[in-house]
């Protein structure tokens, strides 16, 4: 059937070794029918995340997110097989998706940026499913415009003291490893302020953790900086390029999120299809309905589209001839479309399709954000634009 996700791999010319993505994902299949069978309990979001991330480095799909230097399956991490896995553990649970992406988030700065022997401490924890990650960017008046930040890195010793608070970071609470910008040196008037990157670990004195609540499952908060201090062997990258590395991170992952999207659209669809032929009203079943015919077509369509759109741009990366309005257009019609289609799954299952405990309405909880993070629709729209003037 085409809605089988399996069209990824072996249909939509995805690059790279195809027999090796093929296996790839045989295995992600098998993975996710286990996690169903295992009925994790996600209310508990920090164990969940903890479950999900050992299953993960279990199964060696961690190995996707490191360089081979450091335990990675590839030289260096590659979108393809990303995009797999995301699109394929999206499919079940959005929670599993974020446990799995957040290790390669919020550990690659370090690979970037990081010293020979701090990649060579954290990483290879990574892939075993030791240390779990946080990329913390975001403040209460710095998202899109990342150059608003306001946490400080002060000099002290041969390292900085932060100082400061980020907000919206995922897996703050439960991760051992964060990554962290900030705003460091003086600026005359006038001038671009400079941003440094850092890493920290989760349990440094003067790092606290303020819980925030999201409308889908999801390890979140806000991470309160007071006084931490970093030596100097914590740095990544050089001082004032910090904000180089932020936005390099980005754009390995940004594709991602429409993989993740897709992931979400694929459930929303099969839930779809399936209620469509075993509901009956007016006497037959809804299938049978014109109206809702051409409203199948119009959504499947589009992720059809947008599959494609995710799959060429992570190619294009992965054979070094990526531009960033590929990963903006892949992002942004991946997510607008896979909150249609979900949009369309709850219109299907009536009354059902807002009932908590519904597969459709977790989807529509869970794909919101997809519009927001790593670049909100219309940050694409403006990169896209910018791209083609």
């Amino acid at each position: 059937m085409w809605t089988d996700p399996k069209i990824t791999a072996r249909d939509v010319g995805v690059h790279g070794d195809r027999a090796e993505l093929e296996a790839l994902e045989d295995r992600l299949q098998s993975f996710v029918a286990d996690i169903a069978d295992a009925r994790i309990d996600e209310s508990d979001e920090h164990e969940s995340t903890r479950e999900y991330v050992r299953r993960l480095a279990d199964a060696d799909f961690l190995r996707y997110v490191a360089p081979a230097a450091h335990g990675g399956a590839h030289a260096q991490v590659r979108s393809t097989p990303l995009c797999l896995i995301r699109q394929w553990l999206a499919r079940h649970s959005g929670a599993l998706d974020t446990a799995f992406v957040m290790q390669g988030l919020g550990s690659n700065p370090v690979n970037l940026g990081g010293s020979d022997a701090l990649a060579a401490a954290l990483l290879p924890r990574v892939v075993r499913g030791e240390a779990i990650c946080a990329f913390a960017l975001t403040e209460p008046d710095a998202g899109s415009d990342v150059s608003g930040m306001q946490t400080t890195a002060h000099p002290h010793g041969d390292g900085v003291r932060l100082e400061g608070e980020k907000c919206w970071i995922s897996n703050a609470g439960v991760a051992d490893s964060y990554v962290v910008f900030a705003r460091e040196g003086v600026q005359p008037e006038g001038e671009k302020p400079s941003f440094g990157a850092f890493w920290v670990p989760g349990d440094a004195p003067g790092l606290s953790v303020e819980p925030m609540q999201v409308i889908a499952p999801h390890p979140i908060g806000r991470v309160k900086f007071d006084g931490v201090v970093v030596p100097g062997a914590h740095r990544l990258g050089e001082p004032g390029k910090g904000l180089r590395i932020a936005l390099a991170n980005l754009d390995v992952f940004r594709v991602t999120v429409g993989a993740a999207a897709l992931g979400l659209a694929d459930r929303a669809l099969a839930e779809t299809t399936a209620h469509l032929k075993t509901r009956v009203q007016f006497g037959k079943p809804l299938a049978k309905q014109q109206g809702l015919r051409f409203a199948l077509a119009d959504v499947a369509t589009d992720h059809v589209a947008s599959q494609l759109l995710v799959y060429r741009a992570a190619g294009a990366r992965d054979r070094g001839h990526a531009s960033p309005d590929q990963a903006a257009m892949a992002k942004l019609h991946a997510t607008e479309s896979a909150q249609r289609t979900i949009d369309r799954a709850v219109q299907s299952f009536g009354g059902r399709g807002v009932t908590v405990g519904e597969a459709v309405e977790r989807l529509y909880r869970e794909v919101r954000a997809l519009r927001i993070y790593e670049g909100t629709s219309e940050i694409q729209k403006l990169v896209i634009a910018r791209s083609m003037l």
